[in-house]
């Protein structure tokens, strides 16, 4: 493809790739917090529930800041939300470097959570900017540049690896020093959008209004949005505002009948504004499909190399997240060549990778050594792919009067699924299988005095952090002796050295990783069939196309 054919503004190339420059950012957060997990379970003495929460603000912040971005990004201009987003990522950092280690467990809980739900407001204004730019500056190959954009998602990811691999394992760094070194590639983005001329959306070019761009949302993308703000009030907001102030209310049944209501309001203010249409039931089909992506994309790339580091060594689940982060980055490009040379469509391409996901989930779970573990994610991490970006560019193409709004707002239900869904459930799956596969007759010396809940499932007694904690620190040791020694089965022989007791205990938590992996599996398979099921509509109206302004209605 030419230029012109591409393209439709002279500094696309520069635009483009200064979005990639802002999700890199974000990978790079992403990579190193993902790494240090283990070390605020071990200082905090935090669940891993409670790991699970801290990480999911990681994505509830990025989907309120791009849902508003995308509705007010043609009214103030991009470079304004630029600099909002400038300031967030400062003011994350600035939080999390005051955090000590000798903090009690409640207050650094409450403070982690802000820092990190700040960190993802940034995230999420940086994508208002960067998404709906980049399919309005190459219309005619959206599904291409997305990919493409959303390469530096995982490049971001490989390079928040390696940092939190030699700064926090050679030069041993605090993991508050590793994880403020996202601030690097935020002043580039900074530089690179510094005085750049930006273009309209379709939609915002012939003079919509908000309220015709939300026609296709309707009440029906309305009531998932809801959803998911009563949602993020009750287990994401709940959570923090009780550990700031320590009032059961904020927790109990009655912050879940006013978390109700607030959904409720949601949905109808947002329904109001679109003129209480019904909305496009393709455009919901697809809303509530990436909800499932972002619970198995995002949420289990938040949780990844801690599982696997936790059934091998954490050394090697930080390896692994590497490796699979590398294949994403490079497959990223190849969207188009997969589209046009081997006639795959967006859906059948979503199609194949759901299918692949919910395979290599199956096998992560059942990895017992390092080099096998590899055949395992290399068939996960090219299911996982093309997830994200397709996504949006479907939204993109068979809805262009929607502007920057829908893929905003799909964007957003996505980050806070991960965060609700994805993150937290497989924090509360892990300690849910942990502690049953804890042998019986250990529950008095391991099972802990805290307690998991999540959504409707039931409560489980955890098993104790601080135990957990002393073991892995034993294998941790007598693991780096053994290494040292030349010891070539020194994974194997560290576990040995343990007593009985630790072992079956230890046991018991890698059993709870496997699976947990299991059950994360079944969400890929959900959207299998949802996919398979576009993908016969699709063929029933001639085929997938793209849609431009007018046609949109027509096909309708």
């Amino acid at each position: 493809m030419t230029h012109s054919e591409t393209s439709t503004v002279p500094n696309a190339k520069r635009l483009l790739w200064a979005g990639f420059a802002a999700i890199l950012a974000a990978g790079v957060g992403f990579g190193i917090r993902g790494a240090i997990f283990s070390t605020w379970e071990s200082v905090f003495k935090f669940t891993a529930l409670e790991v699970g929460l801290i990480g999911g603000a990681g994505f509830t912040g990025f989907c309120f800041s791009i849902m508003i971005g995308g509705v007010v990004v043609d009214k103030i201009g991009y470079g304004k939300l630029v600099i909002a987003a400038f300031l967030f990522h400062v003011i994350s950092a600035l939080i999390a470097v005051a955090i000590p280690d000798t903090m009690d467990s409640k207050t650094a809980f409450a403070l982690l959570w802000t820092s990190t739900f700040i960190f993802s407001m940034a995230n999420g204004t940086l994508e208002a900017v960067a998404n709906p730019l980049v399919a309005t500056i190459f219309p005619h190959a959206r599904a291409h540049y997305l990919n493409i954009l959303h390469a530096s998602w995982p490049l971001g990811m490989v390079l928040g690896g390696l940092a939190a691999t030699f700064f926090g394992g050679s030069l041993e760094w605090s993991w508050r020093n590793q994880l403020i070194l996202f601030l690097a590639p935020t002043a580039v983005y900074g530089l690179m959008f510094l005085g750049q001329k930006f273009p309209r959306s379709e939609a915002s070019e012939k003079g919509f209004t908000l309220g015709e761009m939300l026609k296709d949302v309707g009440m029906l993308g309305a009531a998932v949005i809801g959803l998911f703000v009563g949602l993020f009030v009750k287990d994401g907001l709940g959570p923090l505002l009780n550990g700031f102030t320590g009032n059961a209310f904020f927790v109990g049944s009655s912050w879940t009948y006013l978390s109700l209501a607030i959904g409720i309001i949601t949905w109808g203010l947002i329904s109001n504004l679109s003129g209480w249409v019904m909305g496009a039931w393709l455009l919901f089909v697809l809303l509530l499909t990436h909800a499932l992506i972002g619970a198995v994309e995002l949420g289990t790339d938040g949780w990844i190399q801690n599982i696997t580091g936790n059934i091998l060594t954490p050394q090697q689940g930080t390896y692994l997240f590497i490796f699979t982060s590398m294949i994403m980055f490079g497959l990223r490009f190849c969207a188009h060549f997969i589209e046009k040379r081997i006639g795959l469509s967006p859906v059948g391409l979503l199609l194949l990778c759901s299918i692949l996901a919910c395979l290599g989930l199956n096998m992560v779970s059942a990895i017992t050594a390092f080099g096998g573990a590899f055949g395992a994610l290399a068939v996960y991490a090219v299911g996982k792919t093309f997830f994200w970006p397709t996504m949006l560019a479907i939204a993109s193409d068979r809805f262009p009067r929607t502007g920057a709004v829908a893929i905003s707002i799909m964007g957003g239900i996505g980050m806070m699924s991960a965060g609700l869904i994805g993150t937290a459930g497989l924090g509360y799956a892990k300690d849910r299988f942990a502690a049953e596969s804890l042998p019986q007759e250990l529950h008095s010396q391991y099972l802990g005095t805290k307690t998991s809940k999540w959504l409707f499932f039931k409560e489980v007694t955890t098993v104790d952090a601080n135990k957990t904690a002393e073991i892995k620190k034993t294998i941790d040791t007598r693991l780096k002796e053994l290494e040292k020694a030349g010891d070539k089965n020194a994974p194997k022989n560290a576990i040995a050295s343990l007593s009985p007791e630790e072992r079956r205990a230890h046991e018991a938590d890698v059993n709870g990783s496997r699976l947990t992996l299991k059950a994360d599996s079944f969400i890929p398979a959900i959207m299998a069939a949802v996919f398979l099921c576009l993908l016969l509509y699709f063929k029933t109206v001639g085929g997938y196309k793209v849609l431009h302004i007018g046609e949109d209605q027509a096909a309708k």
